[in-house]
């Protein structure tokens, strides 16, 4: 008898080893709610993946949720194929798109978003990081206990990783160390308005407040993002007999004139040249959002940028996929600001951009109630402005931009590389090794129309103005760290994206 306990006894750490060794397993391999795949460690492959060398055939090694190995097919050894292989084929992988501008109204207003429809809609447009704006909400994010509202909100809720810009405001511009907090409580970098927001607790900033905000900025090297336009007195004769008839879109595109850009780019640009290196606000950056006009205001960008200025442009896609000219009478789904401007500006802003003179793209995704839309009075004078168009940004930037021989370089720099390094990600924004395994598959070839009967899943599609489009380029998967959290109509049950602070 004592023979055998001691055998038994002997025995034990062998047990533990084993018991130890088939938990481990299990745990990397059991399904979490996390991710639609079974596997921690295994391998997606492609004849077409973007990488920052070009477009390769091969495989992408995926573990622990980072990118592990990047592989050509030609060099492939026998042991790759013994792992479990996601393949692709003719379908193009590149890196998750990188939304630095959205909407998403939580707390506060999650009946306009909030925070799971929006990553879940965000996840379905191969969209794998979201920076979140500070306005819409309530409250507004501009203050340290207001980000933490915001944190709050967002725990638990969201499909993909989530950063949090803050709002430069009258009350805390002039507040070095009120910013200074905010800043080191991690939000990436502040928004300002140079003119009404439309949000009562976000009211507008003048040049002096960007100045100062730009001075705290320097010292934690994030940028500031300017809505960049100014009232003007525009409402002459013309656009007062145009009133009677709201309905027409002219009749708006009157009352936001590029003017407004224009002169508030001029004002930006007496301290922008602070960012130049050597200036009192070297290590800031100022980034112009969805910029409407592409002569006056981008010339004036161009030749700021030239002379040493740390500024960066981003336009947004309804731009260009849109022209004033075919916006239909009372069709307020198209509103926004600045507005849509006409062909031969959507042409010169496509100019702009293949030409690099525009950084990079962004949804501007910004819904709202669809009452607010006044979309039965058809009121473009009282109705809510913003484009609604999370999930369908990748698609309409491909539909749109193969007219102008786009590539798919050029959809991985716009959607992934530059946005990530204006938030500060430095292990997203491209597939290479020791990165995120962020990860888009889509094909550009499938076209579908964005109709009811198309899955979508932000909050409120009706009130979209992609919706009766026929658009290409179809997202079969999205990847976020590794978890496979949308595939062709489905999500992963589990709300896992995590929570972006600037450290």
């Amino acid at each position: 008898m004592e023979f055998h306990k001691r055998s038994l006894f002997s025995l034990l750490p062998v047990i533990v080893s084993i018991l130890f060794f088939f938990l481990k397993f299990t745990l990397k391999t059991a399904p979490s709610g996390c991710s639609l795949l079974p596997h921690n460690h295994y391998w997606i492959s492609s004849k077409r993946i973007v990488t920052q060398d070009g477009v390769i055939s091969g495989a992408v090694e995926i573990k622990d949720g980072k990118v592990f190995s990047l592989v050509k097919e030609e060099d492939w050894h026998g042991y790759i194929r013994n792992g479990h292989i996601v393949d692709f084929g003719e379908a193009v992988v590149m890196p998750g798109l990188i939304d630095v501008h959205a909407h998403l109204d939580d707390p506060g207003r999650d009946d306009w978003e909030g925070f799971p429809s929006g990553t879940r809609a965000a996840a379905a447009g191969g969209i794998t990081t979201l920076i979140d704006m500070p306005l819409n909400s309530e409250p507004s994010t501009v203050s340290v206990e207001t980000l933490k509202l915001k944190m709050n909100a967002a725990k638990n809720r969201i499909f993909v990783d989530v950063g949090f810009w803050g709002g430069l405001v009258p009350d805390n511009a002039l507040n070095a160390t009120a910013l200074e907090g905010f800043l080191r409580a991690g939000v990436l970098g502040l928004k300002s308005f140079m003119c009404p927001s439309g949000i009562n607790d976000f009211p507008m900033t003048n040049i002096t407040h960007i100045k100062e905000g730009l001075s705290v900025l320097a010292k934690f090297k994030r940028p500031l993002l300017v809505h960049a336009e100014v009232q003007e007195d525009v409402v002459g004769e013309s656009v007062e007999d145009d009133k009677n008839d709201a309905r027409l879109y002219s009749t708006y595109l009157k009352t936001r004139p590029p003017s407004m850009e224009e002169t508030a780019i001029r004002n930006l640009l007496t301290v922008s040249e602070n960012t130049r290196a050597g200036g009192p606000s070297e290590g800031a950056h100022l980034h112009i959002v969805h910029l409407s006009d592409a002569q006056s205001s981008l010339d004036l960008l161009k030749k700021a940028k030239g002379r040493g200025d740390s500024i960066s442009i981003e336009t947004c896609p309804h731009y260009l996929s849109f022209s004033a000219d075919e916006i239909p009478d009372g069709d307020t789904r198209f509103k926004c600001a600045p507005p849509i401007r006409d062909a031969d500006n959507k042409e010169k802003l496509w100019e702009a951009l293949t030409g690099g003179d525009i950084d990079m793209l962004s949804s501007d995704h910004s819904p709202s109630l669809p009452d607010l839309k006044l979309l039965q009075e058809g009121d473009f004078l009282k109705a809510w402005g913003g484009i609604s168009s999370l999930q369908y940004v990748l698609p309409a930037t491909w539909t749109s931009g193969r007219k102008y021989g786009v590539t798919l370089e050029q959809i991985a720099s716009w959607w992934s590389e530059k946005p990530a390094k204006l938030a500060g990600q430095h292990l997203k924004g491209s597939i290479a090794v020791g990165n995120y395994a962020d990860i888009v598959a889509w094909d550009p070839e499938s076209e579908f129309d964005l109709d009811e009967n198309h899955s979508s899943y932000i909050k409120h599609p009706s009130i979209s103005a992609y919706m009766g489009r026929k658009l290409s380029g179809k997202v079969l998967a999205t990847f976020v760290r590794g978890n496979l959290v949308y595939k062709e109509g489905e999500h992963a049950p589990a709300a896992c994206g995590s929570r972006l602070l600037a450290q």
